[in-house]
């Protein structure tokens, strides 16, 4: 109850408008970045699917999975070093189960359990998908060799 909040209504009925006349001038721009970020991490780690690929998706999302590895200690490690993604899908985050969307995808257990998704915006830049590039193969080696030890 009580009175609508109008120049805020206003004010996101405009930056919607802006949102939507700039994204055919970014999109094509940051689904280079997401493909560069999905070749680089599939070239250089082993046992990774990336999840949708090869389908028509959202260009600003790229969804990861990894064999032998937590998503919940990989985004550990990563937040450690300064880098922002998700655990499993949209639908899923914050909790720690294995993802549904990605089990329905007919996925083996094996890669139900790593899954992470990278987010890329309008202010994402070149050099940020190759820190993580740099980072991201050792992260998981590391975590992969930390399993077989326990």
């Amino acid at each position: 109850s009580g009175t609508e909040n109008v120049l805020g209504i206003a004010g996101l009925a405009r930056a919607l408008e802006l949102a939507v006349a700039e994204e055919p001038e970014r999109a094509p721009r940051i689904a280079q970045l997401r493909d560069r970020l999905e070749t680089g991490i599939c070239a250089t780690i082993p046992d990774v699917r990336v999840n949708g690929g090869g389908a028509p998706r959202f260009a600003k999302i790229l969804n990861v999975s990894f064999a032998e590895v937590e998503s919940e200690a990989l985004l550990i490690r990563l937040d450690l070093a300064g880098v922002a993604v998700s655990a499993g899908s949209a639908c899923t985050s914050g909790t720690l189960e294995p993802s549904h969307v990605i089990a329905a995808l007919g996925e083996q257990a094996r890669w139900q359990t790593g899954v992470i998704r990278f987010s890329l915006g309008a202010t994402t830049r070149p050099d940020e998908i190759d820190r993580v590039l740099a980072l991201l193969p050792d992260i998981v080696a590391d975590l992969r060799r930390k399993a077989v030890v326990a």
